[in-house]
C-alpha cells in the first residue's frame, strides 16, 4: 500500500510539486556550482593582482634605494669637486703670493717709489692673467650706455653734454662677469 501511495503522489498534484521542487533543486545546485567556479576564478584573479602589487612594491622600493644612493653619491661628488676647485684656485694664487713677498722685501730695501710701482704692476698683471684664465672678465662701463643687466647706478649726475645723458660718466666700483654671468655689477654714476 505504501508503494501505491508513493505512486499516487508522484502521479498526482503532489507529484508535480515534487518534480518542480526537484527541478528547482537541480537548478540551485547548478547555480551553486557556477558560484563556486566564479569564486575560484575571482580568487585566482585576486592572487594575480596581489602578485602584481607585490612586484610593483618591490620595484618601487628598489628604485627608491637606487635614487637614495644616487643622491648621496652625487652630493659626495659635488663636495669633492668644490674641494678640488678650491685647491686649484689656491694653487693658482700661490705664485702671486710669492710675488707679494718679493715685492714687500724689495720695498723694505728700496727708497725708490718706482720699484714699488713696478712690483705692484707685476703682481696685478699676474693676478688678472690668472683670473682671466679662469673666465673672469672686467665689465667696461665708462662711456657706455647705462644697462641694468651690467650696471648698478649709485647716483645720477647732471651730464656735461647732451650725448652723455643716459651714459656712464664714472665707475665707482669695477664689475666682473664669470663665464658670461655677472659676478658683481659695476657701480656707476649715470649722466642725467
Amino acid at each position: 500500500m505504501a508503494e501505491k501511495k508513493k505512486k499516487d503522489i508522484t502521479e498526482g498534484a503532489d507529484g508535480k510539486k515534487l518534480a518542480a521542487l526537484e527541478a528547482r533543486l537541480e537548478g540551485l545546485n547548478e547555480q551553486l556550482e557556477e558560484a563556486k567556479a566564479a569564486t575560484e576564478e575571482a580568487g585566482k584573479k585576486t592572487e594575480e593582482v596581489q602578485k602584481k602589487a607585490d612586484a610593483a612594491k618591490a620595484d618601487y622600493l628598489r628604485l627608491m634605494a637606487e635614487f637614495d644612493t644616487f643622491r648621496r653619491r652625487t652630493a659626495e661628488e659635488k663636495l669633492a669637486l668644490v674641494s678640488s676647485a678650491s685647491a686649484d684656485t689656491i694653487k693658482g694664487l700661490l705664485p702671486i703670493l710669492d710675488d707679494c713677498e718679493i715685492a714687500l722685501a724689495n720695498l723694505e730695501k728700496s727708497t725708490d717709489s718706482e720699484a714699488a710701482k713696478e712690483g705692484t704692476r707685476m703682481i696685478f698683471g699676474k693676478l688678472t692673467s690668472y683670473l682671466k684664465g679662469k673666465g673672469l672678465e672686467r665689465i667696461e662701463a665708462k662711456g657706455a650706455d647705462f644697462d641694468t643687466e651690467l650696471h648698478e647706478a649709485v647716483t645720477t649726475f647732471p651730464a656735461p653734454s647732451e650725448e652723455q645723458k643716459g651714459k656712464v660718466i664714472d665707475v665707482v666700483q669695477t664689475g666682473y662677469t664669470l663665464g658670461g654671468k655677472v659676478l658683481r655689477y659695476a657701480k656707476v654714476v649715470v649722466g642725467a
